[in-house]
């Protein structure tokens, strides 16, 4: 898969995969690409600077923890984000929709051409 089809996207991917509860952003990945079947990979240099700007947006928030001698950030869905991630379900049903309708042209009820 195209790494640029991912564009766009990402927000709302982000957003789902925190959906369950904190990760840390190496959790992150493994689980898009966990849930892509291997289709998703993505860098950390992609991530990071994404995760940043939904916390600044309000849609995250972070916090430091422990594992044995390491310290990872973990990232969780605010109020906000799960709004938004709301949003972007609609929008993504919507947009497949309107691109498989185009790819896949099966005339619909009472349209004639």
């Amino acid at each position: 898969m195209r790494a640029d089809m991912v564009r766009g996207h990402l927000d709302g991917l982000l957003l789902a995969v925190l959906e369950p509860g904190p990760l840390h952003g190496y959790a992150i990945i493994a689980a898009v690409q966990h849930r892509s079947r291997g289709a998703l990979e993505l860098r950390t240099g992609t991530i990071y600077p994404a995760l940043n700007r939904l916390e600044r947006l309000g849609l995250l928030s972070s916090s430091w923890q422990s594992s044995g001698e390491r310290r990872r950030r973990c990232y969780e869905l605010t109020d906000a984000g799960r709004h938004t991630l709301a949003g972007e379900r609609t929008a993504w049903s919507e947009f497949t929709t309107a691109i498989g309708s185009v790819l896949n042209p099966a005339a619909p009820p009472g349209f004639a051409t």
